[in-house]
């Protein structure tokens, strides 16, 4: 079995991972994002090459963890990355840290590669007129 998270300090995150390991339940696979793993996906998420690849990366996200990852243009005007709602889904054994390190990853590789935030902004028709 791969190697599980390491549990996180007391009254620090609210993942629940104990609930989690001593319910068989319920679904563990959150916890199989240890901390190699976890650099390994932002770094991963950081490269995005394409609007594409960053669909494909949800898509795996999901299949493989479980976590539901929501990208979409903000309520206001969208001039940077930083105007993105870039949100994980909650759910039991998915860390606190994750819920930013995430977003601030994938707003990372938006910012070094514009051209797949306006593809993404387009794929919302917010550029249709443009």
């Amino acid at each position: 079995m791969a190697a599980l998270r390491a549990p996180c300090p007391p009254g620090v995150c609210t993942c629940d991972r104990d609930a989690v390991l001593a319910d068989p339940s319920r679904d563990a696979r959150p916890l199989l994002l240890n901390r190699q793993e976890e650099q390994r996906l932002l770094a991963r998420l950081e490269a995005i090459d394409s609007l594409a690849d960053l669909q494909r990366l949800q898509q795996r996200l999901q299949e493989q963890l479980g976590i539901y990852l929501q990208i979409a243009p903000g309520p206001g005007e969208v001039k940077s990355a930083r105007g993105m709602l870039i949100a994980l889904q909650s759910r039991p054994g998915l860390c606190r840290k994750l819920h930013q390190s995430i977003p601030a990853a994938i707003r990372r590789g938006l910012t070094q590669r514009p051209e797949i935030l306006y593809a993404l902004l387009n794929a919302n028709d917010l550029l249709r007129d443009a």
